[in-house]
């Protein structure tokens, strides 16, 4: 008999002002699918994004013993701010090799139109945070200073919304757009597939029909159509 096949490690990274908790569905569909979830829990309001990038994702994945050299295979699947968590921790360093696939779900890689028009609101800056003021258009924004996903490398696949609960943000970032996200604003030269589901931001990753697209490109490096 040969050596078993080792677990694939899926890492899940919340967005901003959010915590593990909002991606605990997703989380229990990937460990049913064989997976070994680390779903972490970050400071997004209070820890710069670089501090984020440089010490405590690499300072996480080495404490839950993920070999970023020989393996197992590793996946990544984020919501919002947490994809640019993701593109900054690879922007430092390259892709490791064992780095298969990815999703970004209702990403801000072009930054939101919200924290252009709000972001000097001081009841804005309470509640966002050190990041949330740094996530609009501008080429200062973080989103404005980190580069295409590399090609040849990971596969990546995003998922954004079309739909808003909340007119009034939805004005602010634009349309068509999860209220947050537009849909263009979604997007990332070098990404593998996109796809538009009619889903709002903050919950988009919690939706059955989210999850299940996940679940297919993480499995076959596309969406399902």
């Amino acid at each position: 008999m040969g050596s078993p096949t080792p677990q694939p490690v899926a890492v899940l990274l919340h967005g901003l002002g959010l915590g593990g908790w909002a991606m605990l569905r997703l989380a229990h569909a990937l460990r049913s699918e064989g997976y070994r979830v680390l779903n972490l829990s970050y400071r997004s309001q209070t820890v710069p994004m670089e501090i984020l990038a440089q010490d405590w994702l690499p300072d996480k994945l080495r404490q839950h013993q993920v070999n970023l050299r020989t393996g197992p295979d590793l996946f990544f699947v984020t919501h919002s701010m947490g994809g640019l968590v993701l593109r900054s921790w690879v922007d430092l360093n390259g892709p490791p090799p064992v780095l298969r696939r990815a999703v970004m779900i209702a990403p801000p890689n072009q930054g939101t139109r919200i924290v252009d028009r709000i972001g000097h609101w001081p009841l804005f800056r309470l509640f966002t945070g050190v990041n949330g003021r740094r996530l609009g258009t501008g080429s200062d924004s973080i989103p404005g200073r980190l580069g295409p996903w590399p090609k040849p490398g990971p596969e990546l696949g995003i998922i954004a919304g079309d739909f808003s609960l909340n007119p009034w943000l939805a004005y602010l970032a634009g349309k068509p757009g999860d209220g947050k996200v537009t849909v263009e604003n979604s997007k990332l030269e070098g990404m593998t597939d996109h796809l538009v589901l009619h889903h709002s931001h903050t919950w988009l990753q919690y939706r059955r029909e989210p999850i299940e697209q996940v679940i297919a490109f993480l499995r076959d490096g596309r969406f399902e159509r």
